[in-house]
């Protein structure tokens, strides 16, 4: 025992260390999507220009920071003399407004099925765990790729395909808590004194989970904002004359050389968004998770 309390005290400094390394990173995260909210939200008010306004004469004009730039355009112009902080203010709108509404989507859809396999169990539990491995095992991008390549490309179709990304994760993690929670003593109490098994998991159960949920839907969304630059970098996501960040780094690999501010913006938000939430979600991780916490 005594030999085991300098590893114990050397554990806790490094876990103390290491959170308050974690503390300002996750300090400036949560400044940098409350700025990203802001802006998606006053999008229209605080850009400069109309995003689709062209002016032919100003185009490719640098940002102000290198020789040539002006204030008129902070941070320049594309190929068709479009202002590049206007384009980019609408496209934070379209795809934090294209992943919010696919992580939503997605933890409902896997909620409700997780609550039905654990509560029908039986070949319905199988059925649904087949559809799990299968949505686990195909890549979703190609799969992604195919919906939108067959039934067409609309905006509701895209977050209707931005939705199922990641159902499977919440459908597994309810499936396997809810098996937990119906064990415990509060659930059998409910059960002898005549509640209905839906009140049982509507009221009770699914409220005990929804750290578990909360958590995920933080981790999934940063992925859910790539795969929506993906599909729109390629494409196949959002359609001009709506702009959204992958497609601005579409439209700018082709000037990578003479004007790189185009595509290097937004893939800077892209990477600095994603970064803060998986900062987020890793510290709601640590704070609601009761074996984190145990640990």
């Amino acid at each position: 025992m005594a030999s085991d309390a300098p590893m114990l005290r050397r554990g806790r400094k490094r876990r103390t260390g290491s959170g308050r390394m974690a503390g300002p990173a996750v300090a400036l995260a949560g400044v940098w999507i409350a700025a990203m909210v802001v802006i998606s939200v006053g999008a229209d008010w605080l850009a400069p220009y109309d995003y689709a306004a062209m002016d032919l004469r100003a185009r490719l004009q640098p940002p102000v920071f290198m020789a040539g730039g002006s204030w008129a355009h902070p941070l320049g112009t594309d190929d068709l003399g479009r202002d590049v902080l206007s384009r980019l203010f609408h496209s934070i709108r379209i795809s934090l407004l294209v992943a919010l509404l696919g992580t939503v989507i997605g933890a409902v859809l896997g909620t409700a099925v997780g609550l039905l396999a654990a509560r029908c169990r039986g070949w319905v539990d199988d059925v649904v765990m087949a559809f799990i491995d299968f949505q686990a095992a195909l890549p979703f991008l190609i799969l992604a790729l195919a919906a939108i390549a067959f039934l067409g490309n609309s905006f509701v179709l895209f977050v209707a395909v931005m939705g199922i990304y990641g159902w499977e994760r919440y459908a597994r993690i309810v499936r396997g808590l809810t098996f937990a929670a119906q064990a415990q003593g509060y659930a059998v109490a409910l059960r002898t004194m005549g509640a209905s098994s839906w009140r049982i998991y509507l009221a009770h159960i699914l409220p005990n989970v929804a750290s578990a949920i909360i958590v995920n839907m933080t981790l999934n969304f940063p992925e859910t904002v790539l795969l929506e630059t993906s599909l729109s970098f390629l494409g196949l996501g959002i359609q001009p004359p709506m702009t959204s960040l992958g497609n601005m780094v579409g439209f700018g690999r082709d000037y990578l050389l003479t004007a790189w501010w185009i595509a290097v913006c937004p893939s800077a938000v892209i990477f600095l968004t994603t970064l803060a939430f998986s900062l987020l979600g890793d510290r709601l991780r640590d704070r609601l998770d009761p074996t984190l916490r145990g640990g």
